[in-house]
């Protein structure tokens, strides 16, 4: 917001049992993220829990309660994906009402930061360092995560597997479960065909905003669309999605997603095309400016991902490092 104050906890009406929560996040350019309070008998199925952070459990209550419900309602969660804003309030909400948790197996790839973040930590250095990031930013960088509090508040690990065939029951009718990684490896939507909804969670948003989790997945970019295909397959009428309104044109969302990642391709593979090059070197061109602090790890996931899908096409070589100094660089296959 543009006075520096941070959004409340809301419920809108979506259809009659269905309920937007509309619950804050502390990332710039990113006020809220969406939950969803689905009537189920006589209790809630909440989808996706908001991330962890001083209040935040007060926001989803707040938000509840506009529905006309209280956090002792849910006897089910459902996370879409395991990302801290989609999960993060997970465990206090178990705690609190003793609900289950169904998701995705796939999800190491956050509960395992959670469980040794210093390690997760590491990692990503790693990572930044072999992508040429110069080593005093990437020390600031660091020491700016280590500081920054936890925004998923333990690990809670599913009761049951989000998986095909699974159905939640609701009052709108069963929602079907579809595998839809590449965002996260964990990444799912739910659909009630009936209604023909789409909970998308981060696949689909209102707005084209690709994220995709590096080095879990040997080319999430592929993974992702083959998601948008089986997506598409669905035909649905509604997309309830995790950040942003609810939108009727699905189809032009997912080309749009579709010719985004293209675009990105393009310009990274004409960018190595221009010699050997580090992933940190390559941000420029394809962003249009300098990785910053702020946008650091998006930009150079993203890139990261970009990278080693052209190489899995045979478009790219990466070039191992001559020294443990030196970063891997990449070069197009006809350069």
């Amino acid at each position: 917001m543009s006075d520096g104050r941070r959004e409340l906890g809301r419920a809108d009406r979506v259809l009659p049992g269905v309920w937007r929560l509309r619950l804050p996040l502390p990332w710039p350019g990113v006020p809220h993220v969406n939950a969803y309070a689905v009537r189920s008998g006589d209790g809630l199925v909440l989808v996706d829990t908001g991330i962890h952070e001083a209040g935040a459990l007060e926001e989803l209550q707040r938000a509840l309660a506009q529905a006309g419900h209280r956090l002792t309602d849910i006897h089910l969660i459902v996370c879409t994906h395991a990302h801290s804003d989609h999960y993060g309030l997970a465990a206090p909400v178990i705690e609190a009402t003793g609900c289950e948790l169904w998701m995705h197996p796939n999800h190491e790839h956050m509960t395992r930061a959670v469980a040794d973040p210093e390690q997760a930590l590491e990692r990503r250095i790693e990572v930044a360092r072999q992508s040429g990031v110069p080593l005093e930013p990437l020390r600031e960088w660091a020491e700016r995560r280590r500081s920054d509090p936890p925004s998923i508040a333990g690990v809670a690990l599913p009761d049951r597997d989000l998986l095909p065939g699974v159905e939640i029951e609701t009052e709108l009718g069963n929602w079907t479960v579809h595998e839809t990684p590449g965002h996260a490896p964990s990444h799912v939507v739910l659909f009630q065909p009936e209604h023909r909804l789409l909970l998308s969670g981060d696949h689909l948003l209102g707005r084209v905003s690709l994220y995709f989790d590096f080095g879990y997945t040997p080319d999430p970019i592929a993974e992702f669309a083959s998601s948008l295909d089986r997506v598409e397959q669905l035909r649905p009428r509604l997309c309830l999605s995790g950040h942003g309104r609810p939108f009727t044109d699905v189809q032009a969302h997912i080309e749009a997603n579709r010719a985004e990642i293209q675009e990105r391709l393009d310009r990274t593979l004409a960018a190595a095309t221009g010699g050997p090059r580090s992933a940190f070197e390559i941000v420029p061109e394809v962003f249009g400016r300098d990785l910053d602090p702020m946008m650091a790890t998006w930009m150079l996931t993203l890139i990261l991902c970009f990278l080693t899908h052209l190489e899995h096409d045979g478009k790219i070589q990466r070039l191992a490092p001559e020294s443990e100094e030196e970063p891997e660089r990449w070069v197009a296959a006809s350069a």
